[in-house]
C-alpha cells in the first residue's frame, strides 16, 4: 500500500489526464489548448452562435469572438450569417478543424493506451469496466463544463 488516499489517487489520475491532453496539444503546433477547447465545443454543438460558444466555454462573448477570428484565420472554423437575422452568426467546423480534433484525440488515445499497457491485464479490465459504468451513468459525456 502506498499510503495515498482515494482523493490523492483521483487527483493523480486527473493530473495524468490533463498532462496527456497538454502534451497532445503541444504536438499540434499551431493550436493552443483554448483553441482546441473551442473546436471541441463546436464539434459537440454544431452550428453554435457566439453566445452559445462563450457560455459553453465560460468566457465572454468578446473573448469568444476573438477566438473565433483566430480559428477562421487558421481555416479551422467558419462563420456564416444566420438566415433569421443578419446580426446573428453561426460558427461551424471546417474539414481542417475536424481533422485537427481527430489528430488530437488519436494522440491522447495513444498516450492513454501506453499508460494502460503498464497495468496488469486484470487491473486494466477493472479500470475500463469502472469507466464504462461511470460514463453510462452520465447524461452526456462532454469536455464542456457548461452544456449549451
Amino acid at each position: 500500500m502506498d499510503g495515498k488516499t482515494d482523493d490523492d489517487v483521483l487527483l493523480d489520475g486527473l493530473r495524468l489526464a490533463v498532462g496527456i491532453s497538454v502534451r497532445a496539444a503541444d504536438e499540434l503546433d499551431d493550436l493552443s489548448p483554448v483553441q482546441l477547447r473551442a473546436l471541441t465545443v463546436l464539434r459537440e454543438n454544431p452550428r453554435s452562435n457566439l453566445v452559445q460558444l462563450a457560455g459553453a466555454m465560460g468566457v465572454t462573448v468578446s473573448t469568444a469572438s476573438r477566438l473565433v477570428d483566430r480559428l477562421i484565420a487558421g481555416r479551422l472554423a467558419t462563420r456564416t450569417t444566420s438566415d433569421r437575422t443578419r446580426r446573428e452568426v453561426t460558427i461551424g467546423l471546417t474539414r481542417s478543424g475536424r481533422s485537427a480534433l481527430q489528430r488530437y484525440d488519436l494522440l491522447r488515445l495513444d498516450a492513454v493506451r501506453a499508460c494502460l499497457e503498464l497495468a496488469r491485464p486484470e487491473a486494466r479490465e477493472a479500470l475500463l469496466s469502472a469507466l464504462r459504468e461511470v460514463v453510462a451513468a452520465l447524461p452526456h459525456v462532454s469536455e464542456s463544463p457548461r452544456p449549451l
